[in-house]
């Protein structure tokens, strides 16, 4: 196992303090056989806080927070409040960077996190808090090691994809599969995201965002939603391969287990106008783990509220990380 660690060189104390590692190993990969991986890591915050694990959506990475080593917005910079005093990890998911191109299972993603807590000496960390993706990673984690961590919190997450939320990720790796076949992959993954974005979102944010009729211009006719959806798809494909968005694609559709096993205090968070991970689905999760409970919020931003509804997941988890006792 090999490590690099970065720091910053100066410290004025205005952000928090933070590393960057790259563990180095070897992985046996749950469908893809074995494989030599680099975890990119980054710890945030005080030394001697209580460490808490974290993971949002494919797209997201081991930056949740602002910090010394890199001052930039984290993914969920929004809720820096509530993870104040805590030490924070996270890492870059196996597959992000495009360079392992098999399949990569959700318990892959929580071996990953619990090798770099080993490299670090963490034998327990307070809680897991997970979003979306990396929500799913966290029910993995809490099956293979409950003795790791304290408890969980899973966020518009539930224990397995559901059929017509799979078949519409299927659609979108077949946008990629075009790209490839047509020369222009990045074209694919923007086609990709487009349709990813339907589902994020809700039909009641959409009606109050583009009521805008459609428009006839060069020959055809333009929705108002397309240049929002444009600027989506075009910065995805900046920032992610084709090969990176099929291989996170999948592995939501991979993703199952028995929520009666996961054996730690889970707390399960479901939006109602959540299309992409039925409510239905995650109370199944919260009542089959023997120690879940199950909180739902409103909001009109689908599958992206853990993004959007600031307050409200702040005091879902500021009621969490005070259950832990974090």
């Amino acid at each position: 196992m090999l490590k690099t660690l970065t720091r910053t060189a100066t410290d004025d104390g205005s952000l928090p303090d933070a590393g960057r590692f790259t563990v180095e190993m070897h992985l046996p990969l749950h469908h893809g056989g074995e494989a030599e991986v680099a975890i990119r890591a980054e710890v945030v915050g005080p030394a001697r806080a209580p460490v808490l694990l974290a993971a949002g959506g494919i797209s997201a990475g081991r930056h949740v927070l602002a910090n010394r080593l890199d001052p930039s917005d984290g993914w969920w910079q929004c809720q820096a409040g509530s993870f104040a005093g805590h030490r924070l990890l996270a890492i870059d998911f196996l597959a992000a960077d495009g360079t392992l191109d098999r399949p990569v299972d959700t318990r892959d993603q929580a071996r990953a996190m619990l090798a770099v807590m080993d490299y670090l000496g963490i034998a327990h960390a307070a809680g897991f808090v997970g979003a979306s993706y990396g929500a799913m990673v966290g029910m993995q984690l809490a099956v293979i090691a409950p003795h790791r961590v304290g408890g969980l919190l899973a966020i518009s997450a539930a224990h397995r994809a559901h059929p017509f939320s799979s078949a519409q990720r299927a659609l979108q790796r077949q946008a990629i599969e075009l790209g490839e076949r047509f020369g222009d992959p990045a074209a694919g993954v923007a086609l990709a995201r487009k349709f990813a974005i339907l589902t994020y979102r809700s039909a009641a944010e959409f009606e109050g965002r583009f009521r805008d009729a459609p428009r006839v211009g060069t020959g055809r006719a333009k929705v108002s939603a397309e240049p929002y959806l444009d600027h989506q798809g075009d910065r995805h494909c900046r920032r992610m391969s084709a090969a990176a968005y099929r291989r996170l694609s999948e592995s939501i559709d991979l993703h199952c287990i028995e929520p009666g096993n996961i054996a730690v205090p889970a707390t399960f968070v479901a939006v109602e106008s959540d299309a992409l991970v039925p409510i239905a689905d995650i109370a199944r999760a919260a009542t089959g783990a023997p120690l879940g409970r199950l909180v739902t919020i409103a909001s009109r931003f689908g599958h992206d509220a853990f993004l959007k509804e600031d307050a409200a997941i702040a005091a879902i988890l500021d009621t969490f990380l005070t259950s832990m006792g974090a």
